[in-house]
């Protein structure tokens, strides 16, 4: 085992859960100095649910972390159990980007707007920042609201229910994130500096709160969308910059938690959706998240139950023509 937090975490519910050990990320400079970064899900503090930690690791040997070099870089209080995001990764630009949900519950209903929406939070927010600092993290300078009074300057975009999973295309640096709609709408979203990606106003490119004539100015629009008619709660993944699928090069590979996988191709600026069907390939399975290696080949993670005490989990490699 690489690292146990375990003993840090909170204790997870085995039939179904949304916390527990949810990102990890290789600094840049991994091969020499040996970091790397987790989040997880550790006990809240007086009313909160839990609180969200991002913390950093050494390896101690090829296959052991240092357990006490364990440094939290940031914490976040979370109300309640779901909507954790808990995506971490590193761009070409060597700072680290963290998504954060909006904090839990239905209708991002913590405040009278939400977090979403609420500038002076992080919930709701993709963050950046740089950990390259011997104790926490520094905010760059060029982070879009750091001159920005009741704002945190930490935020990178905001407006985003549980971007649960993104990446940056291997390519050209673009950033991807399947953020998890509420009762109709599941989005994918190119992740931009300051951009506000609606919620709770919108779910997808449709009204939530108001219900009607929401106001969808300066709103950055999802680049697809699907209703809760083909999966309910979406599953970002990768570009497909591999070598074992070359028809699919340059494509969006991602998927719906339910099982059904899918990938976006741009067509002269427009995104357009299909569907894959990988041959062989059980039906009845939860699309829990993808990976990517080195050589830009994509993975992708299964669980046959619902919940985390499952033990049937499996790892596929998307190949083919």
């Amino acid at each position: 085992m690489l690292l146990d937090v375990a003993d840090k975490m909170v204790k997870i519910n085995g039939g179904y859960d949304e916390r527990g050990l949810l990102g990890i990320a290789l600094h840049p400079s991994f091969s020499s100095n040996k970091k790397f970064y987790v989040y997880y899900s550790a006990p809240g503090k007086g009313s909160n649910n839990n609180t969200a930690v991002v913390a950093e690791y050494k390896l101690a040997s090829a296959d052991k972390a240092d357990a006490a070099s364990g440094r939290i870089i940031l914490t976040q209080d979370e109300p309640e159990f779901n909507h954790n995001g808990g995506c971490i990764k590193f761009g070409r630009d060597g700072y680290l980007y963290i998504a954060l949900g909006d904090g839990g519950g239905a209708g991002d209903r913590h405040g009278p707007i939400g977090n979403g929406q609420k500038m002076d939070t992080w919930l709701g927010k993709i963050l950046r920042v740089d950990i390259n600092t011997a104790t926490g993290y520094k905010v760059p300078g060029d982070n879009p609201f750091v001159n920005t009074d009741g704002t945190k300057p930490e935020i990178w975009a905001y407006g985003l229910r549980n971007p649960y999973r993104f990446s940056f295309n291997k390519a050209n640096g673009q950033l991807f994130a399947g953020d998890v709609g509420q009762n109709l709408w599941e989005e994918v979203d190119i992740i931009t500096k300051g951009g506000n990606y609606g919620w709770r106003l919108t779910e997808g490119t449709h009204c939530f709160n108001p219900a009607q004539g929401c106001d969808t100015k300066g709103i950055t629009m999802p680049i697809t969308e699907y209703s809760h008619k083909e999966g309910i709660s979406v599953t970002g993944g990768y570009v497909y910059n591999g070598t074992k699928a070359a028809g699919l090069k340059g494509r969006y590979i991602f998927a719906d938690w339910s099982g059904p996988m899918f990938y976006l191709q741009n067509v002269s600026g427009v995104w357009q959706r299909g569907k894959l069907a990988p041959q062989g390939y059980p039906t009845n399975l939860k699309i829990t998240g993808f990976g990517e290696d080195a050589a830009g080949n994509v993975y992708w993670l299964t669980n046959p139950e619902t919940g985390p005490n499952a033990t049937g989990g499996a790892v596929y490699m998307v190949a083919g023509e």
